[in-house]
């Protein structure tokens, strides 16, 4: 947890006193590259605290999803469909679902600690 907030704290740092602007032309790429990421990282977190995490799941999906998720906007865009919707709904709801149950485990815990 200690290397995560550390990690947490330098990407911040740099993100400050280096900043990157990602030309307009990307910006639908990089948008469901970064949803399905946080999808897979709330998804990790899901299985953490369900005692099911295996790194080996996760570091496929975290990369494997941002990879899909980017190459439907890439094939969507030389269509001229928007195909990077469909990611956008399928990622935007597994991120609530996942956020949902995470709420719910951290509420329950609680509830039972305070008895």
């Amino acid at each position: 947890m200690l290397m995560a907030l550390i990690g947490l704290g330098l990407g911040i740092i740099m993100g400050l006193f280096f900043p990157y602007n990602i030309p307009v032309v990307y910006s639908a790429y990089l948008s469901v590259a970064i949803l399905a990421a946080l999808d897979s990282v709330f998804g990790g977190i899901r299985a953490s605290l369900e005692n099911s995490f295996n790194s080996n799941i996760f570091i496929t999906g975290f990369f494997g999803n941002a990879i899909l998720a980017a190459s439907l906007a890439y094939i969507g865009d030389r269509l001229g469909v928007p195909i990077y919707l469909a990611a956008v709904v399928a990622f935007g709801t597994r991120l609530f679902q996942n956020f949902a149950v995470i709420r719910r485990h951290v509420f329950k815990t609680h509830r039972e600690t305070t008895k």
